[in-house]
């Protein structure tokens, strides 16, 4: 298990305005490069975080001036709980102050099949709690457990955010490994 902050998704996008596909920031408050699980597009961010912190909730429900550590999860025991979070920043808002955020979501077990395929689930739609430029947690969230008849092997998470306003599309994803014995 490999412990990271979110410390860069608290840390103003401002950047936006300078680098549209690039705005995430490190702990150094150094622009972070885009990669397969977090990414920007047109001023519009997301980002896939697999964790197995039962209390995900408890470390997003702090005060904003509160930067959660979530545990990264790269290697799942069969039996373990995780958890997939999506998270978005800066949705374009409507005339009306609405962000309107849907999202794809495909599991994809060892074998190819789907686990979970749902289009346009939908992510956020409304008002925000905050400025735009704020990091936000979708409403969808994947919990997952390996079960006795879950094939073990890479597991992989594709999302594709989709900020409905601003018309862009963000494809996301990444992986886990299942295995038997435990980690």
């Amino acid at each position: 298990m490999k412990h990271f902050g979110l410390a860069f998704l608290f840390v103003s996008v401002g950047a936006a305005l300078l680098a549209e596909d690039r705005f995430w920031r490190d702990d150094n408050g150094n622009l972070a490069p885009n990669s397969e699980s977090r990414s920007a597009v047109s001023g519009f961010g997301g980002w896939l975080v697999v964790t197995s912190d039962a209390d995900w909730r408890a470390k997003w429900e702090t005060p904003s001036n509160t930067v959660p550590h979530f545990t990264e999860a790269k290697v799942v025991a069969r039996g373990q709980h995780i958890f997939i979070l999506i998270f978005f920043a800066n949705p374009k808002l409507a005339e009306t102050g609405i962000a309107d955020v849907a999202c794809d979501i495909d599991v994809i077990r060892p074998d190819g099949s789907s686990s979970v395929n749902q289009a346009d689930a939908v992510c956020f739609h409304g008002e925000l709690k905050g400025t735009q430029s704020n990091v936000y947690l979708s409403a969808p969230i994947l919990d997952f457990i390996g079960e006795a008849n879950d094939p073990a092997g890479r597991w992989l998470a594709h999302v594709t955010l989709k900020d409905n306003n601003r018309h862009v599309s963000l494809p996301l994803k990444t992986s886990f490994m299942l295995i038997d014995k435990t980690v």
